[in-house]
């Protein structure tokens, strides 16, 4: 794994080079996305497995490099529990993030045997690998330049693993019959994050 870091937004180059997929992930100043917290790092892994991490400009958030990828179409983004990281990236960079696959989304839908669908467990299941999350709660609003290289590893690791455990999800859905209805879900996350940006934080559906 090689991790490289970014302020602001990453090089055209870099932007060139991604071309079926990426993973995507982010690191806030807390959970309650705008109202009260910021984005501080977007994390990037193509599939030779290079990470690079990016220090937004927290005053205008512009990185047009990055958003030319994540409304790109023909490249599929992968991420755990893209609804805060949706909202995060398109309200802070003022964009619309295009063609998505939720690993969190696929394991409720299709890993019916267990109750355990937060990363850890399906890095364990599918990648037979142990994350340590002790780093999880860190300032990662302080400069890129200070944040530790065990910070750094816990960002790069919430990525690294996601290309494979999207195929390994992907090919259970079709085993189970259960593709179309997970798409429509993924479907359903830009109304799901426009609710909880207009403040509707509950599940509407329940009685």
């Amino acid at each position: 794994m090689k991790i490289t870091k970014f302020k602001e937004d990453i090089t055209p180059e870099i932007a060139n080079s991604f071309k079926n997929s990426i993973a995507i992930d982010t690191e806030a100043t807390g959970l309650q996305i705008p109202e009260r917290d910021k984005l501080s790092l977007i994390q990037i892994c193509d599939e030779k497995e290079n990470v690079f991490i990016i220090q937004p400009n927290k005053k205008n958030y512009l990185a047009p490099n990055l958003v030319s990828v994540l409304e790109n179409e023909k490249i599929l983004k992968i991420g755990h529990f893209l609804r805060f990281d949706k909202n995060s990236l398109e309200f802070f960079l003022k964009c619309k993030i295009k063609n998505i696959f939720d690993t969190k989304i696929a394991s409720k839908i299709v890993r019916t045997y267990t109750d355990a669908h937060g990363l850890k467990n399906l890095v364990q299941e599918f990648c037979n690998k142990s994350l340590d999350k002790r780093q999880g709660s860190s300032d990662w609003n302080k400069d890129i330049d200070e944040l530790s290289n065990k910070q750094l590893e816990y960002a790069a690791n919430d990525v690294i693993y996601l290309h494979k455990i999207k195929k390994e999800l992907e090919n259970m859905l079709i085993r189970e019959n259960r593709i179309e209805i997970f798409k429509k879900c993924l479907t359903f996350l830009d109304t799901r994050v426009e609710l909880d940006q207009k403040g509707f934080k509950e599940d509407i559906f329940e009685h």
